[in-house]
């Protein structure tokens, strides 16, 4: 994390470099009193920012989120790729166990929901509002109620 980064965590208060901390202390835990005590202090943490990752979530790098932790809630069942920048009140929900895994460089737009076992390709965008519940290929973006899926030749059209 660069100096900037970091100054601009502690000016908002988010100090989120703390929250991504205790995840990884928790996923690195051999001892389960120790998973237990860092989930703990991450939950508190969490919810303190006003989020939720779940304890079995699979974050691959620190994810970008612009507004902090606000309103972001991930399933413990979830896949997050590096690089994934996630806005606020998204929601990364489960169906039957199963949580939508998303791909390197993926853009999540503010109160978009994803849910179910679905895939969502290497950067692609998800649009504000959109409720996604299918596959999405890799750099394409979806928008609207319902969702649609854009491809590359229809964005410049």
């Amino acid at each position: 994390m660069s100096f900037r980064e970091a100054l601009s965590d502690w000016s908002k208060g988010d100090q989120l470099s703390g929250f991504w901390l205790l995840y990884r202390l928790r996923a690195g835990a051999k001892y389960k009193l120790a998973r237990d005590i860092w989930t703990l202090l991450l939950n508190r943490c969490a919810r303190r920012h006003g989020g939720y990752v779940g304890p079995g979530a699979m974050i691959l790098g620190r994810p970008s989120l612009p507004h902090g932790l606000h309103g972001v809630y991930i399933s413990r069942y979830a896949v997050l790729g590096a690089n994934c920048r996630i806005y606020q009140n998204v929601t990364i929900g489960e169906v039957n166990r199963q949580a939508p895994t998303l791909g390197t460089g993926c853009l999540v737009g503010a109160g978009a929901v994803l849910v179910g076992g679905i895939r969502i390709g290497d950067g692609a965008k998800i649009g504000a509002g959109a409720v996604v519940s299918q596959d999405v290929p890799a750099g394409c973006t979806v928008v609207c109620q319902p969702p649609r899926i854009l491809n590359q030749e229809e964005k410049h059209v």
